[in-house]
Protein backbone atom coordinates (compact mmCIF):
# COMPACT_ATOMS: atom_id res chain seq x y z
CA UNK A 1 0.00 0.00 0.00
CA UNK A 2 2.94 2.09 0.86
CA UNK A 3 4.36 2.03 -2.43
CA UNK A 4 0.93 2.10 -4.50
CA UNK A 5 -0.22 5.40 -2.39
CA UNK A 6 3.59 6.98 -2.81
CA UNK A 7 3.53 6.80 -6.47
CA UNK A 8 -0.36 8.20 -6.63
CA UNK A 9 1.22 11.18 -5.00
CA UNK A 10 4.65 11.39 -7.34
CA UNK A 11 1.69 12.01 -10.53
CA UNK A 12 -0.38 14.03 -8.64
CA UNK A 13 2.00 16.45 -7.99
CA UNK A 14 2.94 16.78 -11.70
CA UNK A 15 -0.65 17.03 -12.60
CA UNK A 16 -0.84 20.13 -9.86
CA UNK A 17 1.79 21.63 -10.76
CA UNK A 18 1.14 21.81 -14.14
CA UNK A 19 -2.08 23.27 -14.22
CA UNK A 20 -1.50 25.60 -12.09
CA UNK A 21 1.49 26.65 -13.86
CA UNK A 22 -0.70 27.17 -16.54
CA UNK A 23 -2.95 29.44 -14.92
CA UNK A 24 -0.69 31.37 -13.44
CA UNK A 25 1.26 31.97 -17.35
CA UNK A 26 4.16 33.16 -15.77
CA UNK A 27 5.78 31.84 -13.24
CA UNK A 28 7.26 28.54 -12.75
CA UNK A 29 7.58 26.15 -9.23
CA UNK A 30 11.07 25.74 -8.45
CA UNK A 31 11.79 22.09 -7.05
CA UNK A 32 14.21 21.03 -4.83
CA UNK A 33 14.83 17.36 -3.28
CA UNK A 34 15.57 16.59 0.28
CA UNK A 35 17.13 13.45 2.13
CA UNK A 36 16.23 13.20 6.18
CA UNK A 37 18.99 11.82 7.78
CA UNK A 38 16.86 9.46 9.85
CA UNK A 39 15.67 8.00 6.34
CA UNK A 40 13.65 9.42 3.71
CA UNK A 41 13.07 12.54 1.76
CA UNK A 42 11.02 14.66 -0.30
CA UNK A 43 10.16 16.65 -3.26
CA UNK A 44 9.43 20.21 -3.15
CA UNK A 45 8.05 22.20 -5.40
CA UNK A 46 7.48 26.52 -5.03
CA UNK A 47 6.06 28.95 -7.02
CA UNK A 48 6.17 32.68 -6.10
CA UNK A 49 5.73 36.23 -7.36
CA UNK A 50 3.73 34.95 -10.39
CA UNK A 51 0.97 36.79 -12.49
CA UNK A 52 -1.62 34.77 -10.11
CA UNK A 53 -0.14 33.22 -7.75
CA UNK A 54 2.10 35.68 -5.21
CA UNK A 55 3.65 32.26 -3.51
CA UNK A 56 2.36 28.24 -3.28
CA UNK A 57 3.77 24.98 -2.22
CA UNK A 58 2.93 21.63 -3.98
CA UNK A 59 5.29 19.31 -1.17
CA UNK A 60 5.37 15.47 -1.44
CA UNK A 61 7.35 13.26 1.05
CA UNK A 62 8.24 9.98 2.25
CA UNK A 63 10.23 9.94 5.39
CA UNK A 64 10.78 6.27 7.71
CA UNK A 65 12.48 5.13 10.80
CA UNK A 66 12.18 5.22 14.39
CA UNK A 67 9.17 7.21 16.10
CA UNK A 68 10.60 9.94 17.84
CA UNK A 69 10.06 9.73 21.92
CA UNK A 70 7.76 13.20 21.19
CA UNK A 71 5.62 11.53 18.89
CA UNK A 72 5.52 7.83 20.63
CA UNK A 73 4.11 9.81 23.76
CA UNK A 74 1.73 11.62 21.46
CA UNK A 75 0.65 8.56 19.63
CA UNK A 76 0.43 6.52 22.82
CA UNK A 77 2.71 3.95 22.03
CA UNK A 78 6.04 2.59 22.81
CA UNK A 79 9.30 2.30 20.75
CA UNK A 80 8.14 1.16 16.94
CA UNK A 81 9.22 2.65 13.92
CA UNK A 82 7.31 4.19 11.29
CA UNK A 83 6.58 5.25 7.48
CA UNK A 84 4.67 8.35 6.53
CA UNK A 85 4.24 9.79 3.04
CA UNK A 86 2.08 12.47 1.44
CA UNK A 87 1.28 15.51 -0.67
CA UNK A 88 0.51 18.68 1.18
CA UNK A 89 0.21 21.84 -0.57
CA UNK A 90 -0.73 25.65 0.16
CA UNK A 91 -1.90 28.15 -2.78
CA UNK A 92 -1.81 31.92 -1.49
CA UNK A 93 -2.88 34.08 -4.55
CA UNK A 94 -2.26 37.91 -5.29
CA UNK A 95 -5.41 38.46 -6.01
CA UNK A 96 -7.64 39.24 -2.41
CA UNK A 97 -10.87 38.01 -4.42
CA UNK A 98 -9.14 34.86 -4.80
CA UNK A 99 -9.02 32.00 -1.85
CA UNK A 100 -6.00 30.78 -0.13
CA UNK A 101 -6.27 26.79 -0.59
CA UNK A 102 -5.07 24.20 1.31
CA UNK A 103 -4.63 20.21 0.85
CA UNK A 104 -3.22 17.39 2.11
CA UNK A 105 -3.48 13.55 1.76
CA UNK A 106 -1.20 11.22 3.48
CA UNK A 107 -0.76 7.46 4.24
CA UNK A 108 0.95 6.86 7.88
CA UNK A 109 2.36 3.06 8.95
CA UNK A 110 3.80 1.64 12.08
CA UNK A 111 5.70 -1.36 12.78
CA UNK A 112 7.03 -3.42 15.46
CA UNK A 113 10.93 -4.64 15.93
CA UNK A 114 10.27 -7.03 14.29
CA UNK A 115 9.08 -4.91 11.07
CA UNK A 116 5.35 -6.16 11.20
CA UNK A 117 2.96 -3.32 10.84
CA UNK A 118 0.87 -2.76 14.23
CA UNK A 119 -1.23 0.19 12.53
CA UNK A 120 -1.95 1.93 9.20
CA UNK A 121 -4.24 4.77 8.31
CA UNK A 122 -5.41 7.66 5.86
CA UNK A 123 -5.79 11.03 6.49
CA UNK A 124 -6.49 14.17 4.11
CA UNK A 125 -8.78 16.69 2.67
CA UNK A 126 -8.79 20.23 1.35
CA UNK A 127 -10.20 23.56 3.01
CA UNK A 128 -10.44 27.15 1.32
CA UNK A 129 -9.78 30.31 2.68
CA UNK A 130 -11.36 32.90 1.57
CA UNK A 131 -10.51 36.73 2.24
CA UNK A 132 -13.94 38.13 0.17
CA UNK A 133 -16.93 35.63 0.41
CA UNK A 134 -18.70 34.56 -2.71
CA UNK A 135 -21.44 32.24 -1.87
CA UNK A 136 -21.04 30.28 -5.20
CA UNK A 137 -17.15 30.32 -4.68
CA UNK A 138 -17.51 27.87 -1.44
CA UNK A 139 -20.74 26.14 -2.92
CA UNK A 140 -18.95 25.15 -5.70
CA UNK A 141 -15.90 24.01 -3.62
CA UNK A 142 -17.98 22.17 -0.97
CA UNK A 143 -20.29 20.57 -4.09
CA UNK A 144 -17.54 18.80 -5.49
CA UNK A 145 -16.45 17.38 -2.18
CA UNK A 146 -19.68 16.27 -1.59
CA UNK A 147 -19.58 14.27 -4.96
CA UNK A 148 -16.14 12.80 -4.16
CA UNK A 149 -17.32 11.59 -1.26
CA UNK A 150 -20.54 10.83 -2.00
CA UNK A 151 -19.27 7.95 -4.90
CA UNK A 152 -18.16 5.99 -1.46
CA UNK A 153 -20.61 6.81 1.37
CA UNK A 154 -23.42 9.32 1.73
CA UNK A 155 -21.98 9.33 5.25
CA UNK A 156 -18.52 11.09 4.55
CA UNK A 157 -19.38 14.17 3.19
CA UNK A 158 -21.81 15.72 6.19
CA UNK A 159 -18.96 14.20 8.80
CA UNK A 160 -15.89 15.09 7.23
CA UNK A 161 -17.23 18.56 6.63
CA UNK A 162 -18.18 18.44 10.05
CA UNK A 163 -14.88 17.47 11.49
CA UNK A 164 -13.33 20.05 9.11
CA UNK A 165 -15.23 23.04 11.02
CA UNK A 166 -13.68 21.58 13.71
CA UNK A 167 -10.31 21.28 13.45
CA UNK A 168 -9.68 24.80 11.53
CA UNK A 169 -10.63 26.50 14.56
CA UNK A 170 -8.68 29.36 15.78
CA UNK A 171 -9.76 28.56 19.29
CA UNK A 172 -8.19 31.84 20.96
CA UNK A 173 -9.99 34.06 17.96
CA UNK A 174 -13.11 32.17 18.02
CA UNK A 175 -13.38 31.73 14.49
CA UNK A 176 -12.90 29.61 11.59
CA UNK A 177 -9.45 30.12 9.41
CA UNK A 178 -11.61 29.47 6.42
CA UNK A 179 -15.57 28.25 4.87
CA UNK A 180 -13.89 24.62 5.51
CA UNK A 181 -13.74 21.29 3.13
CA UNK A 182 -13.43 18.33 4.33
CA UNK A 183 -10.71 16.71 6.60
CA UNK A 184 -10.29 12.76 7.97
CA UNK A 185 -7.74 11.30 9.77
CA UNK A 186 -7.15 7.79 11.10
CA UNK A 187 -9.12 5.92 8.31
CA UNK A 188 -8.48 2.24 9.08
CA UNK A 189 -9.57 -1.40 7.99
CA UNK A 190 -12.71 -1.79 9.46
CA UNK A 191 -15.43 -4.82 8.68
CA UNK A 192 -17.10 -2.70 5.63
CA UNK A 193 -14.04 -0.38 4.64
CA UNK A 194 -10.85 -2.01 3.60
CA UNK A 195 -7.72 -0.60 2.85
CA UNK A 196 -8.24 -0.67 -0.91
CA UNK A 197 -11.60 0.86 -0.27
CA UNK A 198 -9.98 3.95 1.57
CA UNK A 199 -7.37 4.41 -0.86
CA UNK A 200 -10.05 4.53 -3.36
CA UNK A 201 -11.84 7.01 -1.41
CA UNK A 202 -8.57 9.41 -0.65
CA UNK A 203 -7.21 9.14 -4.21
CA UNK A 204 -10.74 10.53 -5.64
CA UNK A 205 -10.50 13.13 -2.89
CA UNK A 206 -7.02 14.10 -4.42
CA UNK A 207 -7.92 13.80 -8.27
CA UNK A 208 -11.15 16.61 -7.07
CA UNK A 209 -8.69 19.17 -6.00
CA UNK A 210 -7.86 21.17 -9.43
CA UNK A 211 -12.19 20.37 -10.04
CA UNK A 212 -12.46 22.32 -7.31
CA UNK A 213 -10.02 25.26 -7.05
CA UNK A 214 -9.07 26.34 -10.81
CA UNK A 215 -12.52 27.35 -11.72
CA UNK A 216 -12.72 29.97 -8.73
CA UNK A 217 -9.41 31.07 -9.13
CA UNK A 218 -10.30 31.84 -13.12
CA UNK A 219 -13.84 33.63 -11.98
CA UNK A 220 -11.35 35.94 -9.58
CA UNK A 221 -7.49 36.69 -10.72
CA UNK A 222 -8.54 39.46 -13.02
CA UNK A 223 -10.94 41.69 -10.74
CA UNK A 224 -9.79 45.03 -9.77
CA UNK A 225 -8.93 45.14 -6.03
CA UNK A 226 -7.86 48.04 -3.87
CA UNK A 227 -4.96 49.00 -1.60
CA UNK A 228 -7.51 48.70 1.20
CA UNK A 229 -8.28 44.97 0.11
CA UNK A 230 -5.16 44.17 -0.11
CA UNK A 231 -4.70 45.35 3.24
CA UNK A 232 -7.53 43.12 4.52
CA UNK A 233 -5.99 40.24 3.08
CA UNK A 234 -2.74 40.39 4.43
CA UNK A 235 -4.70 40.95 8.15
CA UNK A 236 -6.79 37.39 7.29
CA UNK A 237 -3.10 36.20 6.04
CA UNK A 238 -2.04 36.56 9.66
CA UNK A 239 -4.97 34.37 11.27
CA UNK A 240 -3.81 32.08 8.42
CA UNK A 241 -0.57 32.24 10.39
CA UNK A 242 -1.30 31.74 13.92
CA UNK A 243 -3.37 28.61 12.57
CA UNK A 244 -0.46 26.84 11.32
CA UNK A 245 1.66 27.97 14.02
CA UNK A 246 -0.01 27.57 17.13
CA UNK A 247 -2.30 24.37 16.09
CA UNK A 248 -1.74 22.54 12.83
CA UNK A 249 -0.60 18.84 13.99
CA UNK A 250 1.05 18.64 10.44
CA UNK A 251 3.23 21.32 11.20
CA UNK A 252 3.71 19.48 14.71
CA UNK A 253 4.98 16.14 13.39
CA UNK A 254 7.18 17.61 10.92
CA UNK A 255 9.30 19.70 13.33
CA UNK A 256 8.97 16.87 15.54
CA UNK A 257 10.20 14.22 13.12
CA UNK A 258 13.07 16.39 11.95
CA UNK A 259 11.25 17.45 8.64
CA UNK A 260 12.80 19.74 5.98
CA UNK A 261 12.00 23.13 7.39
CA UNK A 262 11.48 25.05 4.23
CA UNK A 263 9.21 22.69 3.40
CA UNK A 264 6.98 22.90 6.39
CA UNK A 265 7.19 26.18 6.41
CA UNK A 266 5.99 27.36 2.74
CA UNK A 267 2.57 27.19 3.77
CA UNK A 268 3.12 30.46 5.03
CA UNK A 269 2.40 34.12 3.07
CA UNK A 270 4.91 36.19 2.00
CA UNK A 271 3.24 39.46 3.18
CA UNK A 272 1.64 39.48 6.18
CA UNK A 273 0.08 42.66 8.61
CA UNK A 274 -0.64 42.37 12.37
CA UNK A 275 -2.68 45.66 13.40
CA UNK A 276 -3.39 45.90 17.18
CA UNK A 277 -7.17 45.75 17.68
CA UNK A 278 -7.86 45.56 13.52
CA UNK A 279 -12.10 45.84 13.54
CA UNK A 280 -14.09 45.38 10.20
CA UNK A 281 -16.03 48.09 9.52
CA UNK A 282 -19.86 47.61 9.90
CA UNK A 283 -22.27 46.39 7.36
CA UNK A 284 -18.72 45.65 5.15
CA UNK A 285 -18.06 42.92 3.42
CA UNK A 286 -15.26 42.30 5.30
CA UNK A 287 -17.77 42.23 8.15
CA UNK A 288 -19.95 39.77 6.42
CA UNK A 289 -16.63 37.32 6.18
CA UNK A 290 -16.52 37.59 9.77
CA UNK A 291 -19.60 36.43 10.87
CA UNK A 292 -19.37 33.19 8.94
CA UNK A 293 -16.57 32.65 9.79
CA UNK A 294 -17.61 32.46 13.58
CA UNK A 295 -20.48 30.45 12.64
CA UNK A 296 -19.71 27.66 10.33
CA UNK A 297 -22.65 27.59 7.22
CA UNK A 298 -23.66 24.48 6.07
CA UNK A 299 -22.73 25.49 1.94
CA UNK A 300 -24.64 22.19 0.04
Amino acid sequence: MKDQFYNYIQQLQDTITAKLESVDGKAKFQENLWQRPEGGGGRTRVIQNGNVFEKGGVNISAVHGELPKSMQHYFGVGNVDFFACGLSLVIHPKNPFVPTVHANWRYFEMYDKEGQIVDQWFGGGQDLTPYYLFDEDAKHFHSVCKRACDTHNPEFYPTYKKRCDEYFWNAHRNEARGVGGLFFDYCKQTDTMHMEDWYQFVTEVGDSFLEAYVPIVNRRKDLDYSQVQRDWQEIRRGRYVEFNLVHDKGTLFGLRTNGRIESILMSLPPHVQWRYDHQAEKGSEEERLIKVLMEPKQWV
